[in-house]
């Protein structure tokens, strides 16, 4: 992963979504001294106003799970994912609950896709309980933020396309 940890890089930060470098820092630790990634992650999925600022050793970044975007052609790909129909999810809320919320730790953009796709054929039969609408919004929201990067599109372009690939 050498060189990919630039300051102003676009990262994936699992559970978080889209993350940009925005500092590199030294820090010394009982005498030893080691390189920190300072990253912002917006509130909104859009890398400009309010967000949550994080530190992370850089030796540690891909233990944590912080990954590149994917490809263009894997971000279509998670279309595909989108517009399956046929779905299998836990009848039980609890169930289905704990599946979705550890498909999104995973930081994994198939898993996210498969919650956003999961919940929104489920809203289409059931109203979705506050915890899941949160759901909902938290993996849409980390899911058009790496997409948009991916396609090098804004966010508006990027749920627009999410929004026709559910609908298809």
């Amino acid at each position: 992963m050498d060189g990919e940890f630039e300051v102003g890089t676009e990262v994936i930060y699992p559970f978080h979504g889209v993350a940009r470098i925005v500092a590199r820092e030294t820090r010394q630790l009982n005498g030893v001294s080691e390189t920190y990634l300072r990253l912002f992650v917006p509130q909104t999925g859009r890398l400009e106003g309010a967000g949550l600022t994080l530190s992370v050793p850089e030796n540690r970044a891909a233990d944590v799970g912080i990954r590149m975007p994917v490809s263009v052609d894997e971000a279509d790909d998670v279309l595909e994912v989108l517009e399956q129909t046929d779905i299998s999810v836990p009848a039980s809320w609890s169930r289905r609950f704990k599946n979705h919320q550890e498909k999104l730790k995973s930081g994994d953009i198939y898993h996210c896709a498969e919650v956003v796709r999961n919940l929104v054929r489920r809203q289409a039969i059931k109203a979705l309980a506050p915890a899941e609408t949160q759901m909902y919004e938290r993996a849409r929201n980390t899911l058009v933020g790496e997409l948009a990067v991916s396609w090098g599109v804004d966010h508006e372009a990027a749920d627009a396309r999410v929004d026709q690939a559910l609908h298809s």
